[in-house]
């Protein structure tokens, strides 16, 4: 068996707020669901980019919940990357210089591909890549 796509990736955030309004002013992303205080998520293409206060995170379900999901959660900067094309890359570069968002790395892959970084609200490395870098 093999899994065929990821159809969620978490990243923790210390101030939802401020997450939710990055993901969704400065990224583009439609929200799907939130609960205050716990969680905001968004849908992301075929897949869902799921923002966890990770301290909510960490506590058990009740016996009786509905949703028995497991605690989970993690402390310091995640990661996680957007797919764009050569063409996006350049229109993001602009995009995130209106918005005052600092580009930390901008840089071609020596296998081929381009990437730029930047930091979201809670310090996570977020990466706007050409598919080509793994050889999409």
């Amino acid at each position: 068996m093999t899994p065929s796509a990821i159809l969620e990736s978490a990243l923790y955030v210390t101030d939802l707020t401020a997450a939710e309004a990055f993901y969704r002013d400065i990224i583009g992303l439609d929200p799907l669901g939130k609960v205050e205080g716990r969680h905001v998520f968004f849908r992301c293409g075929d897949g869902v980019l799921l923002l966890f206060n990770a301290e909510a995170t960490k506590i058990p379900p009740a016996p009786d919940a509905r949703l028995k999901v497991p605690p989970h959660g993690t402390a310091g900067e995640g990661h996680l990357c957007f797919a764009t094309t050569a063409e996006e890359i350049v229109a993001w570069r602009k995009h995130l210089a209106a918005n005052n968002i600092a580009i930390e790395s901008d840089f071609e892959w020596p296998q081929g591909g381009h990437s730029i970084y930047i930091r979201d609200p809670s310090g996570n490395s977020i990466e706007f890549a050409e598919p080509r870098i793994w050889g999409f």
